[in-house]
């Protein structure tokens, strides 16, 4: 018996479109159907749809999802409908708004997107808000902060593999070094970990924990009370192994009192098309219940069908 599996037909933008602007007429929006149709297609064909709608109808997607949508579900719809570069831009800019300011979000997309998808993001940024990225960053943190984010949001790190083993072992013990006197904001460890490749910071980390007896994250743990020394670890944990990371922003979100949306929601609309089937397996491995049942005993309606849609375990 042949394993080879016909490919599905690919998805009419237009025939989506079309069904798009039928689940927004009437009394009430149909959620199932803009779930059946949105969640389920990739970054490119949602960009087709985007562009069908507006060919057909004359209007914007975005702003008809945006009124006929309300609170958690229209938040993941609209971030997952965004393609990933305008998702990006849109989050690190809501992340220098006052009300809802976050150092972390910033460092989350520095240090986990690829060097070509931190590009694309900033000449969204320009195209969308008509300045830059790193301008907003800048203008909107300060001391530490400022001097740990600028240089992350704006790196154009090497993405090949080759790794200078000298260079590495030289690094981490400058990094050990640094760490040791607790010079936690000192411009070589910004330098290295804002700079080097992943591969060359792997191969780095990996000599720290070889030759100084523990991983680095370990030895960042020493004050618990600095905010900036938590940044610092997070953006080399992202660096390191992100699914790690953004395991304990999911646990951190659906085990806390009164579930955190906004990271639940941007976490599976981010890593949905990237990483997600590591998430969760790191997730599995680390809380002993399966992400889909975790998020399914936290949510609700619409919101819930979308996000179990988006990980993988929604109905096709």
């Amino acid at each position: 018996m042949s394993s080879l599996k016909v490919p599905a037909s690919v998805p009419d933008p237009y025939e989506d479109a079309e069904q798009l602007k039928k689940a927004f007429k009437g009394w009430g929006t149909n959620e199932e159907l803009i779930i059946q149709i949105l969640a389920h297609r990739n970054a490119a064909q949602r960009k087709l749809i985007q562009d069908s709608y507006a060919a057909a109808y004359g209007e914007d997607l975005l702003k008809d999802l945006d009124s006929e949508l309300t609170s958690d579900f229209q938040r993941v719809v609209l971030l997952w409908t965004l393609s990933p570069a305008e998702r990006d831009a849109y989050l690190v800019n809501e992340a220098t708004k006052r009300l809802t300011a976050s150092n972390w979000v910033i460092m989350e997309i520095a240090c986990t997107r690829s060097s070509d998808d931190l590009f694309k993001a900033r000449q969204a940024y320009h195209a969308r808000y008509k300045k830059s990225l790193e301008e907003d960053v800048a203008y909107h943190t300060s001391g530490d902060f400022r001097k740990l984010l600028v240089p992350l949001i704006t790196a154009y790190r090497y993405a090949g593999d080759e790794v200078n083993m000298t260079l590495a072992r030289k690094e981490a013990n400058i990094l050990h070094e640094k760490i040791s006197d607790k010079a936690y904001n000192d411009e070589e460890i910004i330098r290295i970990i804002s700079t080097r490749s992943k591969a060359q910071l792997s191969a780095t980390f990996n000599h720290y924990n070889d030759h100084h007896g523990h991983e680095i994250i370990k030895d960042l743990e020493a004050d618990d009370d600095d905010e900036y020394l938590k940044l610092l670890r997070a953006a080399i944990e992202c660096l390191k192994t992100p699914e790690k990371y953004f395991e304990k922003v999911l646990r951190l979100a659906i085990k806390r009192l009164g579930t955190d949306e906004w990271d639940l929601t941007r976490v599976v609309a981010t890593r949905a098309e990237v990483d997600m089937e590591r998430i969760k397996e790191e997730y599995h491995r680390r809380n002993s219940v399966t992400l889909d049942r975790a998020i399914a005993a936290d949510t609700s309606g619409d919101y819930e069908k979308m996000l179990l849609a988006l990980i993988g375990h929604g109905d096709a």
